[in-house]
């Protein structure tokens, strides 16, 4: 992705957040240049690789699929200084753009409807051993209601709507024609490197191509402590 684009992104994005009414902690509106100048005070920050994060999953058509989030609080499974149990995260995702299609090995996450467009899920069950789709019934439960639906099965979440994901569950989402939508995740301790299983490879950052300086850095981008 180029630069503009990510730093047209993330402008978009606190757009959205500002028209829902959704503020943000101060760090996420520090400058490269007050990064520059930030001492070991914000090293769960940095360690946790909390903040702005837009992915292109490696395949640089970002427009179809891709997803703009924020890291907000996050454990760290692999270092025992940080022990908060759980994470949240605030995405936005446009129309006609995919998540796609994976599930967790260890992770059970909300996604919540936090405002704007529909959010169009897709589900399957996995199959432990192989990471294969099962021709099994999907077990949905969606704001304290809980029912079946045979694989492949599409579920639209409204907004102020939200789902429970269990381990093993398969699912992708689109957002239809409409414009964007605010997305919540709130879930166990998050670590994208070892938990995500996409049913196609895919990548996790974009390959940057610097056209213009970063309007804010990405959550992999923060300069060693001062």
């Amino acid at each position: 992705m180029k630069r503009s684009e990510i730093n047209a992104v993330i402008k978009k994005f606190e757009a959205l957040l500002a028209e829902y009414k959704f503020a943000l902690p101060p760090y996420l509106s520090f400058t490269p240049e007050e990064w520059a100048e930030k001492g070991h005070e914000y090293d769960e920050i940095r360690d946790n690789a909390l903040g702005w994060d837009v992915t292109d999953y490696g395949e640089g058509h970002f427009d179809t699929l891709g997803l703009a989030l924020i890291t907000i609080r996050n454990g760290n499974v692999h270092n025992p200084k940080y022990k908060k149990p759980y994470a949240e995260k605030i995405m936005m995702c446009d129309s006609g753009q995919v998540s796609p299609m994976h599930f967790h090995w260890n992770k059970m996450e909300d996604i919540i409807n936090r405002g704007g467009n529909d959010i169009i899920f897709t589900f399957y069950n996995a199959d432990p051993e192989t990471g294969d789709f099962l021709d099994t019934d999907v077990m949905i439960c969606q704001d304290g209601r809980q029912y079946t639906m045979p694989a492949g099965s599409k579920v639209t979440l409204h907004p102020g709507e939200s789902m429970t994901l269990y381990p093993y569950l398969y699912h992708e989402f689109i957002i239809p024609e409409g414009g964007p939508s605010l997305i919540g995740e709130v879930s166990a301790t998050n670590d994208d490197n070892t938990d995500n299983r996409f049913k196609n490879p895919l990548g996790r950052y974009p390959s940057i191509e610097e056209d213009e300086a970063p309007y804010r850095l990405l959550c992999t981008e923060y300069p060693a402590a001062k």
